[in-house]
């Protein structure tokens, strides 16, 4: 199976050979922060264009067909124009949170990034509390939603960030307690535990119905923690002009618009770590002959497909259903998701205690 400990433990050789343990560790921290938000800028381009080329091919049109090969490059365009556009701060805005919320919207994300294991042996921070640390931390998103809609003086911000105060704290609920579905099959939070646990078969398959139930729950509610349509009332363009990010212009609006693309997919790569193996090849119980032939795929590939994959589900919600109302919103959570994942809570414990999953 490809792995990448190879590469780490030669770039760590290196750098012991030139410098003292303290600096080798600084510049290896630098290189992943880096590689971080390199990974950050090709997600935004890659992530906006299959967005609008999957909305087009859902509509039977084109999309971007101009600037690029069949419009590849209009996201680089785009971002051209958002650096180069002006940033403007509102009369009666709080300067000092209207400029602070989006970064801490992109400093939030890029923390998410840490535990995620990308391929084998690729993984920033394999803390004992993974999951937790991912479920916790995602919910302080909220706060620069809630500080951008204030800090504007702006009656649609403030009203857009309510929502989104209300939707995201509501939905984190159902998308813990599915995790934690998974966590008590495996018996870990740890995300090279949970991963390495289907070493013989993904969790979707091996986990009966209540996996299943799990996972579509769990796709519900990160697609509505993440703002995004149906569930994007934070932002209702035909109600709130543009929600909390109305007053938002230039590089700030960037981040957030960056912040939120990105969000979608370290959600969605949580989603492929506990349903689908995250980088682990599809591997059948005893069929070794078929699951040696699927190690030969690479584990990156394995784990960018599943997690795209899963995003253009998410795109595909949006290109599919209408918005919901907020009370309609709320009721699909509380009426209905969160008994759901709560059952289904009692019935994956008795599936772990009693065995009966393969």
């Amino acid at each position: 199976m490809w792995s990448f400990s190879n590469i780490a433990n030669l770039v760590h050789e290196v750098l012991a050979e030139h410098f003292n343990p303290a600096i080798t560790l600084a510049i290896e921290m630098v290189i992943a922060g880096v590689s971080v938000i390199g990974l950050f800028a090709i997600l935004g381009l890659v992530l906006v264009i299959m967005e609008r080329k999957v909305s087009a091919w859902m509509q039977i049109r084109l999309g971007p067909n101009r600037v690029g090969p069949k419009g590849m490059l209009q996201s680089l365009a785009d971002t051209l124009k958002l650096i180069v556009k002006e940033g403007m701060t509102p009369n009666g805005a709080d300067k000092l949170l209207f400029n602070l919320a989006p970064f801490i919207a992109m400093i939030v994300a890029m923390l998410l990034m840490a535990p995620i294991a990308f391929a084998k042996d690729l993984q920033m921070w394999d803390l004992n509390i993974g999951i937790l640390y991912v479920s916790a931390l995602s919910s302080v998103t909220v706060i620069s939603i809630l500080m951008a809609g204030w800090s504007s003086n702006n009656k649609f911000s403030l009203l857009g960030a309510m929502r989104s105060g209300a939707q995201i704290v509501s939905y984190e609920l159902s998308a813990g307690l599915s995790a934690l579905a998974i966590v008590v099959l495996t018996g870990s939070l740890q995300i090279s535990e949970i991963i390495t646990s289907q070493a013989n078969g993904w969790w979707i398959f091996k986990g009966h119905i209540p996996a299943i139930i799990a996972f579509v729950t769990f796709i519900i509610a990160v697609t509505a923690e993440t703002n995004r349509a149906p569930f994007d009332l934070a932002e209702a363009e035909s109600e709130l002009t543009a929600g909390f990010h109305t007053e938002y212009s230039g590089m700030k609006f960037a981040l957030f618009f960056l912040a939120e693309y990105v969000n979608v997919f370290i959600m969605c790569s949580i989603a492929a770590t506990l349903f689908f193996g995250g980088w682990m090849p599809l591997h059948i119980g005893n069929w070794h002959k078929f699951n040696h032939v699927m190690d030969f795929i690479p584990s990156s590939i394995w784990f960018f497909g599943k997690t795209f994959f899963l995003i253009f589900v998410i795109m595909w919600f949006r290109w599919t259903f209408p918005r919901l109302r907020i009370d309609q919103l709320l009721d699909l959570e509380w009426k209905y998701l969160l008994p759901i994942t709560m059952f289904n809570l009692l019935l994956v414990t008795a599936v772990a205690i009693l065995g009966w999953h393969f």
